[in-house]
Formats: structure tokens, C-alpha cells, sequence
């Protein structure tokens, strides 16, 4: 009988490396399914004035008193493809209240109303993000105001997401909420009409 011609000692290198390849493109699915992608983080575009937080309430019922916070900040953590994961938090200087009339504000600021003094910032910080669907969320969080921390619920929608024209990718959204002043210790002197103010919500944030 002739000799065997196969080489066993050449063919073991090649099965043993089909072998670790395999092992490594299995580790790195099961990773990838262990370890999903993260949600990118956002800082929001107040700096572009990209953003903006506005607020009326009406005066003693005959009329609407509007204005804005001109100084905020925050940071949102945000995945299309998983948006109940989000998380925003948002810092804002009480004293920037803006009604466009100086000797109003001076009295919003007062302790007749913000006593900015003492409250000096006011803070938001999401404790769930529910996705209806369609580009609408409700985001539920704790709004600090006043010195007094309560629940308060955001309906929101996003406006859109994409490249923008200097290499960066941004994300906007708005939403609207209102909330009762005695909610947050705030004195109600406005009249049996204004007992609550309605917030309007403007964010654009540029990923990181």
C-alpha cells in the first residue's frame, strides 16, 4: 500500500486558525449584544442662542404677562433608537428673568416672587422619558424652584437631528408644561387667575 501524502502537521495551523477567528467573531457579537452602543451626550446651544425657555402667566386675568430666563444650561444624554434611555439636566439662573420691563423684574425677584437672593438657581433633572411615538415624548422630572422640589411633566416632540454646516450633529426638541405656583412656595399676587404658569421649552443640543 502506498503512504499516505497528507501533511497533518500543515493542516492543523489552518483548522486552528478558522477556529480562533470564529471565537473571536463570536466574543465580539455577544459583546455587542451585552455591550450596546451608549447614548451620545449633548450640551444644549445656549452659547448660539439656539435655545431658549419662555414663560407667561396671566395678569390679574385680563392680560398675559410673558417673559424668558435668560441664562440656563444642560446637558441631555440621547439615542434615537432607544429614547426611554434619556436623561436631561438643566441649570437656570432665577435671577436672568426677563419681562422686558426693568422695575417688574426687580419685583419678580423679589421675595414677593423668586427671592432670587436666597433661590438664586432653579434645576431640572428628568427621572423618565417615555416615547409615544412619532417624534412625541413625555418626559417626567423634578423641577427644584424656590427651594421646593416637586414632579413635573414635559410634553415634548422633536423637531429634528443632523449635520450641521461646521462638522458637528445636533438634536432639537420642544415642549410645553405648566406648574402652580403654591406648588413651589411661590406667593400668588397676581390674582385668582394666575395661579399658574405655562413654560415653553426650545432645546437644541450639539453632540459631544
Amino acid at each position: 500500500m502506498k503512504p499516505s501524502t497528507m501533511k497533518p502537521t500543515t493542516m492543523r495551523p489552518t483548522i486552528m486558525k478558522r477556529t480562533i477567528q470564529q471565537l473571536l467573531m463570536a466574543t465580539a457579537l455577544t459583546a455587542a449584544a451585552v455591550f450596546p452602543v451608549s447614548a451620545a451626550d449633548y450640551i444644549i446651544d445656549t452659547k448660539g442662542a439656539h435655545a431658549s425657555i419662555n414663560f407667561k402667566i396671566q395678569h390679574l386675568g385680563y392680560s398675559w404677562l410673558t417673559g424668558r430666563f435668560n441664562d440656563f444650561s444642560g446637558t441631555f444624554n440621547y439615542d434615537k433608537d432607544n429614547v426611554a434611555a434619556s436623561k436631561i439636566n438643566v441649570t437656570i439662573d432665577t435671577s436672568s428673568i426677563d419681562s422686558n420691563h426693568a422695575e417688574r423684574d426687580k419685583h419678580l425677584r423679589s421675595d414677593d416672587f423668586l427671592d432670587t437672593s436666597t433661590f438664586g438657581s432653579a434645576t431640572f433633572v428628568s427621572t423618565q422619558v417615555v416615547d409615544k411615538g412619532n417624534g412625541q415624548l413625555t418626559i417626567t422630572g423634578d423641577l427644584t424652584l424656590h427651594g421646593v422640589t416637586s414632579a413635573i411633566s414635559i410634553d415634548a416632540e422633536k423637531i429634528g437631528e443632523g449635520k450641521d454646516p461646521w462638522g458637528g450633529y445636533r438634536v432639537g426638541f420642544a415642549g410645553t408644561t405648566s406648574i402652580g405656583l403654591k406648588d413651589f412656595g411661590i406667593p400668588e399676587r397676581l390674582g385668582p387667575a394666575s395661579t399658574e404658569v405655562l413654560l415653553e421649552l426650545h432645546v437644541e443640543g450639539i453632540r459631544q
